[in-house]
């Protein structure tokens, strides 16, 4: 089953959070994707029943090995996306953007691809 581009953007928010705080909760993805509560009330419950996340006692979320997977993966793609997109030119609000939208549809074989041209390029 193919998960979705929202809980990629979720898993992947999850990560990014847990690098910068140590620790992360809804309201931290509420203030960092600035959506509503019950918005991310909602996908992560769907997130804990699909087991890409737990939450513990004290409501901190956790990636699971299968929800850090996913995450490590549009994080890998968003930010080599990104910085290649911006060293082509493109001002980084608008790579960063487009990163997020192109890390989603890219096939994994088209990313080995552009990963290796990208950082062949890059030396």
């Amino acid at each position: 089953m193919k998960i979705q581009e929202s809980a990629e953007n979720y898993l992947e928010s999850i990560l990014i959070l847990k690098n910068r705080l140590g620790n992360v909760r809804s309201i931290d993805i509420v203030n960092f994707l600035d959506y509503s509560k019950p918005s991310i009330s909602v996908a992560m419950k769907n997130l804990r029943n699909e087991n890409y996340i737990e939450i513990d006692s004290k409501n901190y979320i956790t990636l699971t090995e299968k929800g850090l997977a996913i995450a490590e993966k549009m994080y890998e793609r968003h930010t080599m996306l990104t910085d290649w997109l911006t060293r082509l030119g493109v001002d980084e609000k608008t790579a960063a953007e487009d990163a997020c939208r192109i890390e989603h549809v890219l096939s994994d074989k088209s990313f080995a691809v552009l990963k290796k041209h990208i950082l062949e390029t890059k030396e």
